[in-house]
C-alpha cells in the first residue's frame, strides 16, 4: 500500500536561514513532517536518537560538512536516503557527494518545483524497495549458496563470510533478482535505483556490480551469477548455467 506524504518524516539540514525556512515551509505544505537543523554535528546527534525517511543535506555546514556527515552515517550503517544541496555545481563535486553515499544532488540556485519533484522521486524509490522486501518470501534472496536479507542490508556468502550491504548494492540486487535470467540494462538500473539523471555515467552501475561479485561470486573474475551482457547491461542467475 502506498504511503501518503504525511507518513514521511524529512530531516532538513540547511544553515541558510531564509532558504531553510522556505524549504521547510514548502515541505510541510506538501504534507511532510519536517525537522529543520542548521549544524552538521547537531544533525548527527539527532540521527543517533531519531529516525526519518529522507535527509535533505546542505554540503557547506558548520560543525561537520555534508559530505563527511553522509559518509559517517553510511559507515555506521544508516541507509536513509540523502538529497544533497550545494552551491557548487561542479561535476566532480556531484560525483563526490554521490560516492559519499548520497542519492541525489541538487545545485543552488534551483527551482522549488524541481526540489519537490526530487524529494518525491527519492521517496518513491525507497517505498518500492520497502514494499518489494516486505514479506518473508521477498525479504530474503538465496542463490548459489549465498543469502541476502534485504531488510537488514546484510548478506552471507557461500563461504560463510558476512557482508554489510550499502543501500545501493541492496537495491541493485533487488532489481536484478526481480528479473532472474532477463537482461537488465544499465539505464534501467540507474532509473530504478538512482533516478536516471543523477549520475553522469552508467559506469557507476558497473562499479556496484563489481562489488556484488566480490562478495558473492566464488570466482569474481569468472562470474556465474552476475553476468555482463556487453554493451547492454547485466543478467542475474540464481544458479550457474550448465
Amino acid at each position: 500500500m502506498s504511503r501518503v506524504a504525511s507518513d514521511f518524516r524529512v530531516l532538513l539540514v540547511e544553515d541558510d536561514p531564509h532558504l531553510g525556512a522556505g524549504l521547510a515551509e514548502n515541505l510541510r505544505a506538501e504534507g511532510y513532517t519536517v525537522e529543520h537543523l542548521t549544524d552538521g554535528l547537531r544533525a548527527l546527534e539527532w540521527l543517533q536518537r531519531e529516525s526519518c525517511d529522507l535527509i535533505v543535506l546542505d554540503v557547506m555546514l558548520p560543525g561537520m560538512d555534508g559530505f563527511t556527515l553522509c559518509r559517517t552515517l553510511r559507515e555506521r550503517g544508516v541507509v536513509t536516503p540523502v538529497l544533497f544541496l550545494t552551491a557548487r555545481g561542479d561535476p566532480a563535486d556531484r560525483v563526490r557527494g554521490l560516492e559519499a553515499g548520497g542519492d541525489d544532488y541538487l545545485a543552488k540556485p534551483f527551482h522549488l518545483q524541481e526540489f519537490l519533484l526530487r524529494v518525491r522521486a527519492i521517496l518513491r524509490r525507497w517505498e518500492w524497495y520497502r514494499n518489494a522486501s516486505a514479506t518473508p518470501a521477498t525479504a530474503v534472496l538465496r542463490f548459489g549458496g549465498n543469502e541476502v536479507d534485504f531488510r537488514a542490508f546484510r548478506g552471507r556468502s557461500w563461504n560463510g563470510e558476512v557482508h554489510e550491504l550499502t543501500e545501493k548494492e541492496a537495491m541493485i540486487l533487488k532489481v536484478l533478482s526481480e528479473r532472474p535470467g532477463e537482461i537488465v540494462s544499465r539505464e534501467d538500473l540507474l532509473e530504478r535505483v538512482w533516478g536516471y539523471d543523477v549520475y553522469p555515467s552508467t559506469r557507476t552501475v558497473d562499479n556496484f556490480v563489481l562489488r556484488l561479485r566480490k562478495r558473492f561470486e566464488r570466482d569474481p573474475a569468472n562470474p556465474q551469477h552476475f553476468l555482463t551482457v556487453w554493451g547492454v547491461g547485466y543478467r542475474f542467475l540464481l544458479e550457474p548455467e550448465s
